[in-house]
């Protein structure tokens, strides 16, 4: 059997390739929507995908199932549990509770394990030329290493309504029936890493055993004395902001992602041409580091840094049926970041510029902590994490997350000057960026963020 793990670190999800070495035939599970890296990850190990699944509807990004079972001509493989509500609207194979998907040698066992969505399965992976038994578990967003996937993702970001708790009874059953029955030795396999928003406290390790789990998770106490409602109480509490984008993933997922199907390249623009472009309402993304952006930029030009925060910070502030330019230092860089961008469904990408030559830029410098008293009845608008609020913030700030921006902007006051920050900068000048574009004018980033304030504080 061959076992392979790949695994995104912006949006800190993995997805695995499994094949049968002896008739050359290979699955993908939770594939995202840049296919081209099991694409060549099969040619280079000399097999065939005949078969794509997943272990639910994701939230967090745009899945690339039903893209690479076209690319392919591979089996649709996906769960029919959860009910109505929660049935692809695409066509598929059908999994449910028991269904096996065979590849040779290598068997996969669906097993139903509702709780993070009324839908999701997990995978018992066999390989059968070694031993009848299975020796890997692909928990998905059930179980992850050191922690559980949380179940009010759906009240969070989906519309839901108190769907937190059921899901919570839902996972406690799980844990009981579906995990803990297990022998110790099989292997977890999670679908997300430290960093995901779909739990809490994700471990950095990229695996775990059902035995290591049984023995050290912190749930462990909470099923063996069969307490559900502290099991509840800790499971829910201390759970991330989910932003807002999370729904938008869930219902294209749902209903089917758009097929990208055949990419021609990204055509480089000239000056002249991004002018033309932004007058017709395009937006440029400005991928520069943030000392750069902020020493001058294109006005209203949006501020998503290149590196491992880029698909999460698309998903946050841009909105997919917008057309946008990319600022890319080679054609190379444009393509990457633009697969970066189908993450999330920003899709209406037209060009790339490599410089600003015949632009006029604007400082975007940000205001020292020292002259926050100076700007008046300011309004001070927090754009961490709630529980990075929580721990403290500056008095009065008003919190909403980053991700939440873009379906709140109302709650933003345009008459008196607004100060944004985050905890160190980054997020703030990519919000500010946001906000500035939206039009609004009375718009200052807090250089240094959260804490250069509280140094300032601890030194006054």
């Amino acid at each position: 059997m061959l076992f392979k793990r790949l695994y995104d670190t912006d949006l800190a999800q993995a997805s695995y390739l499994i094949g049968c070495q002896q008739n050359g035939t290979a699955i993908v599970v939770d594939p995202v929507r840049d296919v081209q890296r099991y694409l060549d990850l099969a040619k280079q190990e000399g097999l065939k995908i005949v078969a794509v699944t997943e272990t639910h509807i994701h939230a967090d990004y745009l899945s690339g199932s039903r893209e690479l079972a076209a690319a392919t001509g591979a089996a649709l493989h996906l769960s029919d549990e959860g009910g109505p509500d929660w049935q692809y609207a695409f066509p598929h194979e059908s999994l449910h509770d028991g269904s096996k998907i065979r590849l040779g040698n290598i068997t996969l066992q669906a097993v139903h394990t509702p709780g993070h969505t009324p839908e999701h399965l997990s995978f018992l992976v066999t390989d059968g030329a070694r031993t009848p038994d299975p020796v890997i578990f692909l928990t998905g967003d059930f179980v992850f290493v050191g922690d559980l996937g949380r179940p009010d993702l759906l009240d969070e970001a989906a519309g839901g309504q108190d769907t937190r708790f059921t899901g919570a009874q839902q996972l406690f059953s799980s844990l009981k029936t579906k995990f803990l029955t297990l022998p110790d030795y099989i292997q977890v396999w999670p679908g997300h890493g430290s960093g995901s928003a779909c739990g809490k406290a994700l471990g950095a390790v990229e695996s775990t055993t059902i035995g290591y789990e049984r023995q050290f998770a912190w749930w462990a106490d909470h099923l063996e004395d069969d307490n559900i409602e502290a099991f509840t109480n800790a499971l829910l509490d201390g759970q991330p902001d989910a932003p807002l984008y999370y729904g938008r993933m869930k219902r294209q997922n749902r209903a089917g992602p758009a097929l990208l199907g055949d990419i021609q390249p990204l055509q480089a623009l000239s000056g002249q041409e991004l002018r033309a472009a932004l007058q017709q309402d395009v937006r440029l993304i400005d991928t520069r580091p943030r000392t750069e952006y902020q020493q001058g930029a294109v006005p209203g030009s949006l501020h998503l840094p290149a590196g491992k925060t880029f698909e999460t910070w698309a998903g946050w502030l841009l909105d997919p049926e917008k057309q946008y330019v990319l600022f890319a230092r080679s054609a190379q860089q444009a393509e990457t970041l633009r697969r970066g961008l189908w993450m999330t469904g920003i899709d209406r990408v037209t060009g790339y510029v490599g410089n600003f030559e015949g632009l006029t830029l604007e400082s975007q410098e940000a205001v020292p902590v020292r002259e926050l008293g100076d700007l008046g009845q300011s309004f001070v608008l927090d754009v961490r994490a709630r529980s990075e609020y929580d721990a403290g913030h500056i008095p009065g700030a008003v919190q909403l997350h980053a991700g939440r921006l873009i379906q709140n902007l109302d709650r933003i006051p345009r008459d008196r000057p607004v100060v944004v920050h985050c905890q160190g900068g980054a997020r703030s000048a990519a919000a500010v960026s946001l906000l500035r574009a939206e039009g609004f004018d009375n718009i200052t980033d807090l250089d240094g963020g959260y804490a250069a304030f509280a140094q300032e504080q601890v030194s006054a």
